[in-house]
């Protein structure tokens, strides 16, 4: 059984998944999100990043777990998605509440993710970040991970934001 070193971060559950769903939407969405250096709401238009079937979906997946941040008062303040992908762990969906951006509550949450990923034996942990989003990146960047090359394509999907402009991912990968 994996343990984190933070008694902050844990292991998200089904009950989490609206708080979950109100973070991501706040922290990349909508004007509130302008308040945190993570905002896409100038990159895609609407409120929307994550709905309850989507996060009921993906924490249902096999090899998939979100490890979340409480605050002392059990407010969920942190989150990220970890999925096992052969020898590699996709991390996505990553976020920290706009007010609290830069006080290393995303640091904290990165380690626990390499350490989980080390945990299960994977040999790297990957992300997709779009590609315009260039402090994200150098944020990333200067904790080890580096561009593959690699690039994917962002498609609508009908339910997460118009785009406002054309998008595409990068691929930001670093060993384990």
């Amino acid at each position: 059984m994996f343990s984190f070193s933070n008694p902050a971060i844990s292991f998200a559950s089904v009950s989490d998944i609206i708080s979950i769903k109100d973070l991501l939407n706040t922290a990349y969405r909508g004007e509130e999100s302008k308040q945190g250096w993570t905002t896409e709401a100038d990159l895609i238009a609407g409120d929307i990043r994550a709905d309850e079937a989507m996060l009921q979906q993906v924490l249902q997946q096999s090899g998939s777990v979100f490890l979340i941040y409480k605050d002392e008062q059990q407010k969920l303040i942190g989150c990220v998605n970890l999925q096992q992908h052969a020898d590699k762990l996709y991390l996505g969906m990553f976020s920290v509440s706009p007010q609290l951006q830069g006080g290393g509550i995303g640091k904290k949450l990165l380690q626990a993710a390499e350490d989980y990923g080390r945990h299960l034996q994977m040999k790297a942990i990957y992300m997709s970040v779009i590609s315009r989003r260039s402090e994200l990146i150098n944020w990333y960047m200067r904790h080890g991970y580096a561009d593959t090359g690699e690039r994917k394509p962002f498609i609508e999907d009908g339910i997460t934001g118009k785009h406002l402009k054309p998008l595409e991912f990068m691929i930001l990968e670093k060993p384990l």
